[in-house]
């Protein structure tokens, strides 16, 4: 690290869970973030704050007047420009010396394996079921871990699936892709504004946790957090032996 990194980083280099060692980890990462909306909207900011290295953005919508009410990265200017070029924006005004790359597409089965070599872990940060299912799916196959949060009216979910660990379960073992479940969106059931910022903050903390290797990740556990209520709980996972995309390693 140069002297400017020192000096902008320093409130991390004093914890003695992350010091320089873990701090360059952050510099040399790439991470994956698929959805710039309020998810990715809240972490984001605090991964390019960190120190994150290299961020790809990953979102085919464009900002509409009814994101502004959530999705922080984006501003009444942002109105018709796609998020991820909104975002890129926001993250470079934050910190200029990250690479951030923003590609407005769709995530796909061909895009997740073109990109998916090049990162060291992906943030889910999309609202619908089937992509979910995509990202977990190829995250197993190339062994990237994958940290996956969602929020809905008043409530969120968080967890961590850490693929180089193989007791490690996936998402399909929770929620299997063999289901059929009604797709919800903010649109039609609305969202409480600071939901997106709490359960993205964490998907950042999470994200920095795993990349650089201290603390107790969310791995074999899913953390709810009931805004309503202001009420946090915590569920184990288990590896399902009859995962359909990560059965064979239990």
């Amino acid at each position: 690290m140069n002297d400017e990194q020192l000096l902008r980083y320093s409130r991390h280099l004093l914890l003695d869970e992350i010091d320089v060692a873990g701090q360059e980890k952050l510099l040399g990462s790439h991470i994956l973030i698929i959805g710039a909306g309020g998810l990715g909207s809240a972490a984001a900011p605090y991964l390019a704050a960190a120190g994150v290295g290299q961020i790809t953005l990953v979102d085919h919508d464009k900002v509409e007047l009814t994101n502004l009410q959530r999705q922080i990265m984006h501003t009444q200017k942002s109105i018709g420009q796609y998020k991820v070029d909104s975002g890129k924006h926001f993250l470079q005004s934050i910190n200029p010396t990250l690479i951030i790359n923003a590609i407005s597409e769709k995530a796909s089965e061909n895009l997740l394996k073109e990109v998916l070599p090049t990162v060291d872990l992906v943030l889910d940060c999309t609202d619908n079921f089937a992509t979910r299912q995509l990202i977990n799916a190829s995250c197993f196959t190339h062994q990237v871990p994958l940290v996956s949060g969602s929020a809905l009216k008043f409530d969120g979910q968080l967890s961590v699936f850490d693929f180089r660990n193989d007791a490690s379960p996936c998402y399909a073992c929770l929620f299997s892709p063999a289901d059929q479940p009604e797709e919800v969106s903010c649109a039609s059931m609305g969202i409480f504004s600071p939901l997106v910022g709490i359960i993205g903050a964490m998907q950042a903390a999470q994200a920095l946790q795993v990349l650089i290797g201290f603390g107790q990740p969310l791995v074999g556990r899913m953390l709810l957090w009931n805004a309503l209520n202001t009420q946090i709980d915590e569920i184990r996972i288990s590896g399902n032996p009859e995962c359909l995309v990560c059965g064979q390693m239990h």
